[in-house]
């Protein structure tokens, strides 16, 4: 009798845990109000409005001032990028800003695609939206929303935007492509109020893309542009139709990941490891604890204190291009550490990187910017959302030089429909800016796999 009823119990607990396992998990919130003071009565201003990028020479004036009274401060002898930005590189950056970086070439440049603004729950969200001169016949475009992250901006896909919606290869498919900014980013208003985190942006930017029509989409995103788009996909999965993403670190580390961790430099196979994984995670105390505490001191304080440190960036241009540009280096490659010029330039121009901190300079954002940090990790590491998979069919693009490596076994402890997973040949953390036609070739690859499967 006993026998039976463990049996009983055994098989009832398995198929439970197959059900629940099977069951789609849905992230919940509700609407928010991101404005100052109270929401107005009579609901909001939902209408699109067109926005230009704009200067002026009062603008530039005050950011040469402010370029020409900075006080500078040498580098210690052969220290490179391993204290931090070198200075005598950053005197060069700066000379160029002043004397050579055209400001408002680059504001042309931003505005050859379409900019607008609307107001949702209370701020003004700033974002791309770019369509495909022509559709081939019988086919449709598909929409695409791809979310930044920071220190970026909504310019790092400007390399990559015209080879989703204008492709070549007449076999490929064709995206209209929407680029907001994050709230508190860039062009988008940001917040007046405390809370502001993930899943709040993801909620807005379901609103938007609602507002522009789409009722499914595909979502792409990197840094904390995957996490918003991985919030989308837990929020509404059905209209998300597909997610890709190229930075995934573990949110909820559970028995496969820590058993990995353990026993995946001896036993490799056991867990699918390759020799990339290998090379990336082990030693373990070197490469996932002593690295990530180098290049993670940002991180603690934009969690804890933003606004102090923000303050000071937010009046030095010298300052916000350092703090900025920095990650560009380390973050393209940790190789780039030991060189003078930190590498900026191996892999970007310096307009590209100048205009991008001109984004932040002219928009007053870098405060706002970094309290998304402690927005996110102030309510814990064990928020709703980590603890729900995405069933949304996921794509993901490991590059070589990221920040956190992820292995296969890792990503699918969290995106149960892994559809797929392509070792990328070269590339680091801004991936869609350094490799766009690399990272066009893998959401193209991605979307024909997830397409092919609805049909």
């Amino acid at each position: 009798m006993l026998t039976e009823v463990l049996v009983a119990l055994l098989v009832g607990g398995l198929l439970y845990f197959l059900v629940q396992r099977s069951r789609t998990q849905v992230l919940r919130t509700e609407d928010g109000w991101w404005g100052a003071g109270a929401p107005p009565d009579g609901g909001e201003d939902i209408t699109i409005r067109p926005f230009t990028v704009s200067t002026s020479a009062e603008e530039l004036e005050d950011l040469y001032r402010r370029i020409d009274q900075t006080r500078p401060v040498p580098s210690l002898e052969d220290s490179h990028f391993t204290y931090g930005f070198n200075s005598q590189c950053l005197h060069t950056v700066l000379s160029y800003w002043r004397n050579g970086f055209d400001w408002r070439r680059q504001v042309d440049r931003l505005n050859q695609y379409p900019h607008f603004k609307t107001t949702i729950e209370g701020i003004d969200i700033h974002y791309l939206h770019v369509k495909p001169k022509t559709v081939p016949e019988g086919s449709t475009a598909l929409p695409l929303i791809m979310v930044h992250g920071w220190p970026g901006s909504f310019y790092e896909f400007y390399g990559l935007i015209p080879l989703l919606t204008e492709p070549s290869d007449p076999s490929h498919l064709v995206f209209e492509v929407v680029c907001p900014s994050i709230p508190g980013y860039g062009f988008s208003e940001a917040p007046h109020k405390k809370g502001f985190d993930s899943v709040c942006a993801a909620h807005i930017f379901h609103k938007l893309m609602k507002r522009l029509g789409f009722q499914q989409f595909y979502a792409h995103g990197g840094d904390w542009g995957w996490l918003v788009t991985t919030n989308m996909a837990q929020l509404e999965p059905r209209s998300v139709r597909g997610l890709h993403v190229n930075f995934a670190p573990p949110s909820n580390p559970g028995l496969p990941i820590t058993l990995s961790i353990m026993l995946g430099r001896r036993f490799p196979k056991l867990f699918g490891f390759t020799d990339l994984d290998i090379e990336r995670l082990f030693p373990c105390m070197e490469k996932l604890v002593v690295e990530s505490i180098k290049e993670s001191g940002y991180m603690h304080i934009q969690a804890t204190k933003p606004d102090t440190v923000g303050r000071g960036l937010n009046d030095s241009p010298a300052g916000l291009a350092a703090y900025i540009l920095e990650k560009f280096s380390t973050w393209t490659s940790r190789d780039f550490r030991d060189l003078e010029d930190g590498g900026l330039t191996r892999k970007f121009s310096l307009d590209d990187l100048l205009t991008n901190v001109m984004i932040y300079w002219t928009s007053g954002c870098i405060v706002s910017s970094m309290r998304f940090y402690k927005e996110n990790f102030g309510k814990g590491l064990y928020a709703p959302h980590s603890k729900i998979p995405v069933d949304v069919p996921t794509g993901f693009a490991c590059f070589p030089n990221e920040l956190m490596h992820t292995p296969k076994l890792w990503l699918k402890q969290k995106y149960r429909n892994l559809v797929a997973f392509t070792p990328m040949a070269r590339g680091g953390h801004f991936a869609a800016m350094e490799e766009p036609q690399l990272m066009a070739e893998d959401i193209q690859n991605f979307t024909k796999i997830v397409e092919k499967k609805a049909l």
